[in-house]
């Protein structure tokens, strides 16, 4: 049906931010439960025709890492009908662009064509799920590209396992606590009987939103989806047993030496509510208060008045089952860690025990108009966003919604989040150091 939400509820609010439009869509399930999003823009002619699944990286086979991102790779080799490392190619010639990406908690791939090719982006993604050739010989190519790209992305990149290294301080249970792109160790010793075993689990339709989105006729594209995607046998249902970790309510404190670094960094870290939370976007605005921009808190404190930090950044890292908020420290000149930590303490407590001012407030509010609006300012990032809510949230209607919530956010608010999760005592205080050369 049609999600026909009130304009007044997405009107201008501040003039930097502009008129946030109503995003009007329709979704349905096909018989083998693929969920189904269309999103008609004939302002111009593109359409964007996506794939979201809901695996990710927490998604373990046989207790190893890695599977979802490997498959990100894999799923461009080729199909039945679509010759090896031609994927890319059709779509190319075909004036198309496309991308995929994975998190700990979905993978999505997308293609945007000219609006006169949209049946040919329905065909690819229904050969993706339907008939993908998972073989000794890809699997081999993209164990190299994957082996390549933790070299580049991670452990030859300065702060590389940054990321890496917060989540196994705050999880220590939860697959968060490993690194989305997994251990490679893990991928070698996986066999090609556990890799078509992880795609029948997971890249099935019942565990895939489709979203078609841009110029495009709805009864014709209906029509197109039933008859690529309908054939396509449903999966068993996906069970995911959550795992829970206990609170943290001792400080823990590592260190961590990279040898692609000169300057050591500090990180401040702690493990928060999932990104479905109203506190998660709390969260989202504590760190917009504490960062965004040079008149932030702690960038004009340490960055420009004090001079002691070259960079100062607060980061809410919201995931479905969790989430995890991270400070990040630079330092400048002989300034030592600890004097940032200090400092940083300081403007924590602030908000613990200060309500922020009503011109702070309201340029906050502001700023969280203005993102809402750019999100949804392609069709690109709308079906992004449409698939995003469906899949992660359960409510595709926050596409529109989402904002009032933010909206409802007060300084009270602002103030309860940060003493209720921003503690010394529940965190994790990191050491990210150079590496020297007696050091293991």
């Amino acid at each position: 049906m049609i999600k026909n939400l009130k304009m007044a509820a997405l009107a201008l609010v501040c003039s930097a931010a502009g008129i946030a439009q109503e995003v009007e869509f329709t979704e349905y399930n096909l018989d083998n439960g693929l969920h189904v999003i269309l999103h008609q823009d004939k302002t111009a002619p593109v359409v964007s025709t996506s794939v979201m699944y809901h695996v990710g990286g927490k998604d373990l086979k046989n207790e190893k890492t890695g599977f979802a991102h490997f498959f990100e790779h894999l799923l461009f080799e080729g199909t039945e009908n679509i010759g090896e490392g031609e994927f890319m190619s059709v779509i190319n010639s075909n004036g198309g662009s496309f991308n995929a990406t994975t998190s700990l908690d979905r993978t999505y791939y997308y293609e945007t064509f000219p609006s006169n090719k949209m049946e040919l982006g329905l065909w690819l993604e229904s050969e993706r799920m339907l008939h993908p050739i998972i073989g000794e010989s890809g699997v081999e190519t993209q164990n190299e590209v994957v082996k390549e790209e933790r070299r580049r992305s991670y452990d030859n990149r300065p702060y590389g396992n940054l990321l890496q290294v917060v989540q196994g301080n705050l999880f220590s249970k939860h697959p968060y606590k490993d690194p989305n792109i997994g251990y490679m160790e893990d991928l070698d010793a996986a066999t090609l009987k556990e890799f078509n075993e992880y795609f029948d689990e997971y890249y099935a339709p019942n565990n895939a939103t489709l979203v078609v989105a841009g110029d495009f006729e709805v009864k014709e594209t209906k029509k197109l989806i039933e008859d690529y995607f309908g054939p396509i046998p449903s999966g068993n249902e996906v069970n995911r047993a959550f795992v829970e970790e206990n609170p943290i309510n001792t400080k823990v404190t590592d260190t961590f030496h990279d040898p692609n670094i000169q300057l050591p960094m500090l990180i401040l870290a702690w493990r928060t509510p999932g990104m479905a939370t109203k506190d998660a976007k709390v969260l989202d605005m504590i760190s917009t208060i504490l960062s965004q921009g040079k008149s932030s808190r702690l960038y004009k404190k340490l960055v420009d008045d004090q001079k002691q930090a070259l960079e100062a950044s607060a980061i809410n890292l919201a995931f479905e089952d969790y989430g995890a908020y991270a400070i990040l420290s630079l330092p400048q000149g002989d300034t030592k860690l600890d004097t940032l930590k200090k400092e940083i303490d300081e403007e924590i407590i602030k908000l613990q025990n200060e309500t922020i001012s009503d011109r702070e407030f309201q340029k906050l509010q502001n700023t969280f108009e203005k993102r809402f609006v750019n999100a949804n300012s392609s069709v690109s990032g709308i079906a992004e966003s449409l698939a995003t809510y469906n899949v992660l949230y359960g409510d595709t209607d926050l596409i529109n919604e989402e904002i009032e919530i933010y909206r409802s956010i007060t300084p009270e608010d602002i103030k309860r989040v940060a003493n209720e999760y921003l503690n010394e005592n529940q965190r994790a205080e990191i050491y990210y150091l150079p590496k020297k050369d007696d050091v293991e």
